[in-house]
């Protein structure tokens, strides 16, 4: 017997996420189901939500930050997927993921980009961060001082401060690399550091006689090398579950303003971020089932009496049930609405051979040369073709045939697994998901009313 429910979202990542708790929303009484296979995305991401921070198809010496993406979003083509949901859905979803994300993020009072310096010297454009970077922000002219240690190489602190000045920071900005109180090892994980000061674990340091507490420890190893800078950046390991308690003690002993600079995976603010929307998703009554993937699926005629499509849709297809491999038994999962949202060509939910690219469950066409030569270009940093694989929706985020019809009448698509953009370049993943997410979950929701 099939586990039924209402909506079931394939993929746990922002899109996913943002998909449950939208469909939950928008109809109380309904079973919202959230099928993943992997692990969350979210944790090797930054935690940085950008809209738009350049403009596609702009080369590198031409590149700017956009300093208001929704005025930029009204250019962009019209087979982008900000254009196929529209500028008011963009920011519908980003009033959503306000609401859920409550005072652990920041950038809400402003249409602007906000500039986040990066772990590498450089800034990125976003239009929400999370509140442990905001005292950091490129735009801020106090002097700073960047904090790196000897056992994260990830985060290289006189370079990250020369990259910045280099870059026209209207700041001085100084790093030191230093030794953390109570960690030798090279190979201790991100959270082993948030773990120390979370605690307060006692730690032995030269600064201090005897045992500490770790953020007592921490502010006399930092001390000595302030030099009047009135910030502090250490790199995103500042406690997991009490940041802020941490951030206030550093900065009550240092004098000085504390923030976080965003790291590559494993990410601390990406850890916090999947924990935050998990939580909306327990709170919201959202059924979680994880371990699994989806490894078929059967369809059915599409109802004829236009329940599930419109008079000129009858002969669509609809998805009756999807077949997921829990530790080798068949289950069949059926709803009566459908979310895709599996990833790119990084995620695996888009899939590519020596002859096509295709979406890897639903076998969702992909539009793509036929000459896989022509699916790339030589220049490394150039506009590579690849990047904007994906599924091409209508403006329900239905994918499209080769006939531009939908393939299927109850399956929407969210976030990577759609084509047309770059991501990568635009500095849009974030922001495509939650919009894309939410405008699908929303509409996932109201078929089911």
């Amino acid at each position: 017997m099939a586990i039924t429910d209402d909506v079931l979202v394939i993929g746990g990542g922002l899109a996913g996420a943002t998909a449950a708790l939208a469909a939950a929303e928008t109809t109380e009484d309904a079973r919202i189901r959230l099928v993943t296979y992997k692990q969350s995305t979210l944790r090797h991401a930054s935690g940085l939500i950008d809209v738009l921070g350049y403009a596609p198809g702009t080369t590198d010496d031409q590149q700017q930050p956009i300093a208001d993406p929704y005025t930029a979003l009204e250019s962009l083509p019209e087979s982008h997927p900000y254009q196929r949901v529209g500028i008011d859905a963009v920011r519908d979803a980003l009033a959503f993921f306000d609401e859920i994300a409550g005072d652990a993020y920041a950038g809400a009072h402003t249409d602007r980009n906000a500039l986040v310096p990066t772990h590498g010297g450089t800034v990125k454009p976003t239009a929400r961060y999370p509140v442990s970077t905001a005292e950091g922000l490129a735009s801020d002219d106090r002097d700073t001082l960047l904090v790196g240690f000897e056992t994260l190489p990830d985060f290289d602190a006189p370079l990250a401060a020369a990259h910045l000045e280099a870059a026209g920071a209207p700041f001085d900005a100084r790093g030191v690399t230093l030794s953390f109180p109570g960690i030798g090892r090279d190979d201790a994980k991100v959270t082993r550091y948030a773990h120390l000061l979370d605690h307060d674990e006692r730690v032995e340091t030269p600064s201090v006689t005897g045992e500490t507490g770790a953020r007592e420890a921490l502010a006399a190893t930092v001390n000595p090398h302030l030099d009047e800078e009135s910030r502090v950046g250490f790199p995103a390991i500042l406690g997991d579950a009490h940041p802020a308690a941490v951030r206030e003690a550093l900065s009550d002993a240092l004098g000085a303003a504390v923030f976080e600079v965003p790291m590559g995976p494993p990410s601390l603010p990406g850890l916090r971020l999947e924990d935050l929307l998990y939580d909306a998703l327990e709170s919201a009554g959202v059924r979680v089932t994880s371990g699994v993937p989806v490894v078929d699926y059967e369809t059915v005629a599409a109802d004829s009496t236009g329940e599930n499509s419109t008079a000129d849709e009858t002969t669509t297809a609809a998805i009756d049930h999807v077949i997921v491999d829990r530790n080798g038994a068949q289950i069949p999962h059926e709803a009566d609405q459908y979310v895709l949202a599996t990833g790119g060509l990084v995620g695996k939910g888009v899939e590519s051979n020596r002859e096509r690219v295709t979406e890897g469950i639903f076998d969702c066409y992909v539009p793509h040369a036929t000459d896989r030569y022509d699916w790339f270009v030589d220049d490394v940093f150039g506009e590579q073709p690849y990047a904007r694989f994906g599924v091409v929706p209508d403006e329900e985020l239905r994918p499209l045939g080769t006939d531009d019809n939908p393939e299927f009448s109850n399956l929407r698509a969210a976030g990577a697994v759609l084509g047309d953009y770059d991501y990568a370049a635009e500095k849009s993943g974030a922001g495509v998901s939650l919009a894309t997410g939410y405008v699908a979950g929303t509409r996932a929701g109201e078929a089911c009313q």
